[in-house]
């Protein structure tokens, strides 16, 4: 597909071998664009690339893999490539790990961005889409959030991508001629409609669908839902799914948005719609057809009761809304756990052509 003239045409994606990164990248392609992909691998694989330009069809132009907080080689891929934008997605993003490890979080989601915009600034590169997330508003309060309610981040991995977004606004107020489109979204699940490309997290998974796959799967014994006396309608968390396809989609737009103005604009990405841990794992157990067994722990230090997002102003600007539904997502989530038992290393059988054209 063309492109016109006043868009951009090479995609610099950080991160791009990641759950969203792969997925934004069959988007990218399937749209005309030039990709180009760093990844250090950290939570990813290569492998999702290459299924990546199976269903695109078509190769992703260059792939680096190397740490974006790597000054000189990220500059080295500048200098490569005649970049137009950068959708940046490179980050650590376990809530749990953050707590674990807050040095090393704050060192790579912080140090990566900055980084990342020196080599922009040097290359003379202004456009960026950046990767952020539902954690910024932490304890701001029972949802719907909107984009104007103040961040109260609980963790790590939520005031690093805070910190990011402040430094992202600061460098527009301070530099007009950088354009900046900050997605906050809520918690992407799902995977694609092919089966090819999922959430496959190195370890014990942090998010909830691809640990509830894979006990569903009887890769594990059990699920462990942390905290039942939230003051929730069943006593369990209450997140804002959104499928990763919608999610993807949103950064599709946002590069054709890039064009608005100058600035930094804010928007969140999510159905609108709280769900509780028990109510997600229903729904799976009716995609897969058989109990998913769980055990009940004390609530996790920095997690909140519930985050819901109002996405009304993206709809706004943009005419973006989520088109996939809860049972979307575990329908898609399931077909990936189940055409890759043991992730993307150790898939047992590869669709057949037909199957995700």
């Amino acid at each position: 597909m063309a492109r016109s003239a006043s868009l951009p045409s090479t995609v610099l994606v950080t991160g791009g071998a990641g759950f969203l990164g792969s997925h934004a990248c069959v988007e990218f392609l399937d749209h005309g664009y030039e990709v180009v992909v760093v990844d250090n691998y950290c939570n990813s694989s290569p492998q999702a690339l290459t299924r990546v330009e199976r269903i695109a069809g078509r190769f992703v132009g260059a792939v680096y893999e190397l740490d974006i907080r790597d000054r000189r080689a990220l500059s080295a891929v500048f200098d490569r490539h005649a970049v137009d934008a950068v959708v940046h997605f490179a980050a650590l993003k376990s809530a749990g790990g953050s707590l674990r490890r807050p040095v090393e979080y704050y060192d790579t989601n912080v140090g990566g961005t900055t980084a990342l915009l020196h080599s922009m600034h040097e290359h003379g590169v202004h456009q960026l889409v950046f990767s952020s997330s539902c954690a910024v508003y932490g304890e701001a309060g029972a949802g719907p959030l909107d984009e104007t309610t103040a961040p109260r981040p609980t963790t790590p991995y939520g005031a690093s991508t805070w910190m990011c977004e402040q430094i992202l606004a600061e460098v527009c107020r301070r530099r007009p001629e950088y354009t900046v489109l900050c997605l906050r979204y809520f918690n992407p699940a799902g995977a694609h409609p092919s089966g090819l490309l999922g959430e496959d997290p190195q370890g014990t998974p942090d998010t909830l669908m691809p640990y509830v796959a894979r006990v569903a799967d009887g890769r594990r014994e059990h699920l462990t839902v942390f905290g039942d006396d939230y003051p929730t309608r069943d006593g369990t968390a209450v997140r804002d799914y959104v499928h990763v396809m919608d999610t993807v989609r949103a950064h599709l737009l946002a590069l054709d948005h890039l064009v608005d103005g100058p600035g930094m604009r804010v928007f969140n990405l999510g159905r609108g719609r709280g769900r509780s841990v028990l109510e997600v794992i229903a729904a799976f157990s009716e995609t897969s057809g058989g109990a998913v067994p769980y055990v009940t722990a004390p609530r996790r230090p920095g997690d909140v009761a519930e985050l819901v997002a109002d996405a009304t102003a993206v709809g706004r600007a943009w005419g973006w809304r989520p088109a996939l539904t809860l049972a979307d997502m575990c329908r898609d989530a399931w077909r990936f756990q189940q055409l890759n038992p043991r992730g993307y290393a150790g898939s047992e059988r590869r669709p057949e052509p037909d199957e995700y054209r």
